[in-house]
């Protein structure tokens, strides 16, 4: 009796000693379909891990090296989705479909075995976390959706609220590229970047120390997938809407967006009162690009949120 006694303890307290594996900081690649998908690990920290979804369709991981205040509590992971920044390039499009983004996402989870971890999205990346949710809602410990693309007719819509607080010679030039298509023009260039400077990038653009290796965005993907212009969408996501699966999210989420951002307030915090236990946080003086114009300030509301989260 003794005996047995004794082997159970053993292997109580083996079991007990045991701590979960963490995943080392690192880079590497996975495999796709299509390709191969860059991806890096960044920092020491033991909680949780941050697995990013960047913007576009088309963009890059670059944008998210201002989330390194992060690491000394926890990981951030960084990747680029196919066809863009480090991951392979190319220009097929059969492969520019919201499944094969979300099946992306699912083969970097798996090969780097995230058992537990937040889904961080901004913009594009934002409608990329809410198909993934749906798709995988597993090892989802909070999801963080940063001036998401929820809606494209919203998205629209709130293009058009913007445009009529720009000069007047402005709306002029986006209503005739809105009518005619014609979004290659001189004025429409100077009308786009004015509108980008109020309510995209609205500072000047801060080299983070860690981005040191070139990474460039694909502007086949983004085209085919959006479009040639901020305000219209022509291309697959015309009729994306995301809205109806807000309530079904059981998992904390944060919906934050910048005070001036293209991603207007009211629409993000509308969204936010259709998900349960959500919360809303406004990113002070920052346009759409809200982790360059105010760094500190996000990194502080999204410490806050995880903090919070048990």
């Amino acid at each position: 009796m003794k005996r047995y006694l004794l082997v159970a303890v053993s292997i109580i307290l083996f079991f007990g000693c045991q701590e979960k594996e963490s995943i080392k900081a690192h880079e590497g690649k996975v495999k796709v379909e299509g390709g191969e998908i860059w991806y890096k690990v960044m920092g020491e920290g033991e909680g949780t891990p941050i697995l990013t979804l960047h913007g576009g369709p088309g963009g890059t991981h670059r944008y998210f090296y201002k989330l390194s205040p992060q690491n000394e509590s926890r990981k951030v992971i960084l990747f680029d989705q196919l066809g863009s920044g480090r991951s392979d390039y190319h220009e097929d499009t059969t492969l520019m479909t919201v499944d094969h983004f979300v099946a992306q996402v699912h083969k970097v989870v798996n090969d780097l075995k995230l058992d537990e971890f937040y889904l961080l999205g901004h913009s594009w990346g934002g409608a990329l976390a809410l198909e993934y949710y749906a798709a995988h809602p597993e090892g989802i410990k909070a999801m963080i959706l940063s001036s998401p693309l929820i809606s494209t007719p919203r998205w629209e819509a709130d293009a058009d609220t913007l445009v009529t607080t720009l000069p007047e010679r402005y709306q002029e030039i986006v209503h005739e590229a809105n009518e005619t298509g014609n979004y290659s023009t001189a004025a429409y260039d100077s009308a786009n970047n004015y509108y980008w400077a109020q309510f995209g990038l609205r500072t000047k653009r801060k080299q983070h120390p860690m981005d040191t290796v070139p990474a460039s965005s694909n502007r086949v993907i983004y085209n085919y997938m959006w479009g040639p212009s901020e305000f219209r969408c022509t291309g697959t996501l015309k009729d994306f809407d995301a809205t109806d699966k807000l309530s079904n999210i059981k998992v904390p989420t944060l919906f934050v967006t910048g005070e001036f951002d293209e991603a207007r307030p009211e629409t993000i915090k509308y969204f936010s009162t259709q998900t349960p236990n959500a919360e809303f946080a406004v990113v002070k003086g920052a346009g759409h690009s809200t982790l360059n114009d105010n760094q500190q300030g996000y990194n502080k509301i999204l410490s806050n949120f995880l903090n919070s989260i048990k």
